[in-house]
């Protein structure tokens, strides 16, 4: 397969500062989508795969889900070549997250870990082109993810994930998970939502995992106490640290419940993107922290 290459034109682009260097979300250029055909095209003509079947099963699926019966440009053509209607429906259609879409039933569809070096090979290259072409997001996680910042996303977030793909962790990912769907989607308090969710399901499989007794309607701020009396942060910590426990309760729980976990009264509350941000990244932040606290207690 074809990956990326350093071409000259791009080498001077970049010396020249015309790289960009300010993340877009709303639009994906004809040029990314162009590379993503060329992606999609390479990878379905390997001998692994009946690419006929492939796009007529994603045809069916996007038109289901989309409630039209067909995604032709021309609904009267009677040309069915379902490769060429799907990929010109990439090219050409306004709607930028329906680009998105395909790329996540793409992934979905084709990967497997039989051919595991082969699968993550291409969507790196997905990714590389997301991020030269200016573009916030990443596939992770069998999902597409907005991301603020690349290094808080490879710091942080990329991190988290792989240690929420513990079977132990699973419904603190499936929260988190959401909590980026609802974020790229701009549903703020739907977000703050699941970010508290995740991170009190985080709280509660670290009790559970160490056989630590709690009920199942604890606050987070009770189940933050719970760990600390277990020691999951060491004492000469907890003295370093002293205002981590104040940071954990007015973090996490404190922004989710003061814009979203309450009525809105008359006034309607507006849940800005720039808290949604803080309040996904910082809860990144405090499980990684936390899950890496607790394989410290085993060490």
């Amino acid at each position: 397969m074809i990956g990326v290459f350093d071409l000259f034109s791009k080498r001077q682009s970049a010396l020249r500062g015309e790289v960009p260097d300010v993340y877009t979300y709303d639009n994906i250029p004809n040029k990314l989508r162009v590379q993503i055909i060329h992606i999609i095209r390479s990878f379905t003509k390997t001998e692994y795969y009946d690419q006929g079947k492939f796009f007529e099963t994603l045809h069916k699926i996007l038109c289901k889900e989309y409630g039209v019966f067909t995604l032709k440009q021309n609904e009267w053509d009677d040309d069915y070549n379902y490769e060429k209607i799907i990929l010109e429906y990439l090219l050409k259609t306004d709607n930028f997250e329906h680009v998105l879409d395909i790329i996540e039933i793409f992934y979905t569809y084709f990967y497997s870990n039989d051919k595991k070096d082969l699968t993550e090979k291409t969507f790196s290259e997905l990714n590389h082109r997301f991020k030269e072409n200016g573009v916030g997001y990443v596939l992770e996680s069998k999902q597409i993810l907005r991301i603020d910042s690349q290094i808080i996303h490879s710091d942080i977030v990329k991190p988290t994930l792989n240690i929420l793909n513990e079977s132990i962790y699973s419904g603190a990912n499936e929260e988190f998970l959401k909590a980026h769907e609802h974020y790229r989607s701009n549903r703020n308090q739907e977000c703050l939502n699941e970010c508290l969710k995740s991170f009190e399901s985080i709280l509660k499989a670290i009790c559970d995992k160490n056989s630590w007794s709690y009920n199942q309607n604890d606050t987070s701020k009770r189940l933050i106490k719970i760990c600390f009396d277990n020691n999951l942060i060491p004492a000469y910590l907890q003295t370093q640290f002293s205002s981590l426990q104040q940071l954990f309760e007015s973090g996490v729980p404190t922004i989710r419940n003061k814009n979203s976990g309450h009525g809105q009264g008359v006034q309607q509350i507006q849940v800005t993107n720039e808290v949604t941000s803080y309040m996904l990244h910082l809860t990144a932040t405090n499980l990684l922290f936390l899950t890496q606290q607790e394989k410290l207690l085993h060490t």
